[in-house]
């Protein structure tokens, strides 16, 4: 399969680099630095790059800035169910066409029910945020500031609250082939077994790469960057930080 023409002017077109968001190219929720963005500058002159993460457009756009779908030739939101290639969108997928309404109300309900069951320190708002193609989870809310954020990811490790949540949900929906991925600081998503970042690699199937590597900084068991990061057809990284992925991208790339 021969490279796309599109890609002929990189130094290495059939090798494609992809990127989580959250914790590999920017700090959780919040925006890439320069340093960062000047290295996948001179990285995209010699490999293609993709970002792939599990929130939608907008918050990506928000982290690494309003002309991202042209800063980089794949961009992925919500695990690749929305796609974009060279900045024109490809085919898309939808949880709820998946799981049907009932279902989904079923769902949404239990969900509901639990967190008032629970207790904890403090709660602030979006605590069920619907998606395209998944549902995620926050037992603090999603509107809770950084410091907040950092508040509840202390308690969580403690009291393992994210963790008791999905062995509930998997126990009461076992009859639904759902996935429960933990990620981040403050939340969990909810999608259909297979809709995990590895979703996106259909979409440079018929792009000819003979290597794809992907960084990630949550690839552990459990956590929503291990499937790809362990998938036969990707060469994992694990990151701790933005500046770890900057890193080992100039070691293996001499940037």
């Amino acid at each position: 399969m021969s490279t796309p023409k599109e890609f002929a002017y990189k130094e290495r077109p059939d090798v494609l680099v992809l990127f989580d968001v959250d914790g590999t190219l920017t700090p959780a929720r919040l925006t890439i630095s320069d340093t960062v963005k000047e290295t996948l500058r001179k990285l995209r002159q010699k490999v293609c790059i993709g970002f792939v993460g599990g929130s939608d457009l907008s918050k990506q756009l928000e982290q690494l800035g309003p002309n991202v779908l042209d800063e980089f030739d794949y961009s992925f939101s919500e695990n690749g169910l929305t796609a974009y290639r060279l900045g024109v969108e490809q085919a898309s997928q939808s949880f709820i066409n998946w799981i049907g309404e009932e279902e989904y109300n079923k769902l949404a309900v239990f969900v509901l029910k639990y967190l008032s069951s629970i207790e904890l320190p403090k709660r602030r708002g979006t605590f069920l945020e619907f998606r395209n193609g998944m549902i995620n989870i926050s037992p603090i809310g999603r509107n809770a500031s950084t410091e907040e954020r950092n508040e509840f990811e202390a308690f969580d490790k403690v009291h393992q609250v994210r963790a008791k949540f999905v062995e509930a949900l998997k126990k009461e929906f076992s009859h639904l082939k759902l996935t429960y991925s933990i990620g981040g600081q403050i939340s969990f998503d909810v999608f259909p077994t297979g809709w995990d970042k590895t979703y996106c690699l259909q979409h440079v199937a018929n792009d000819g790469f003979k290597e794809i590597h992907f960084f990630g900084d949550k690839t552990f068991q459990g956590g929503n960057d291990y499937e790809i990061y362990v998938d036969d057809r990707t060469v994992g990284h694990s990151v701790t930080s933005p500046d770890d992925t900057v890193k080992i991208l100039n070691e293996i790339f001499n940037l």
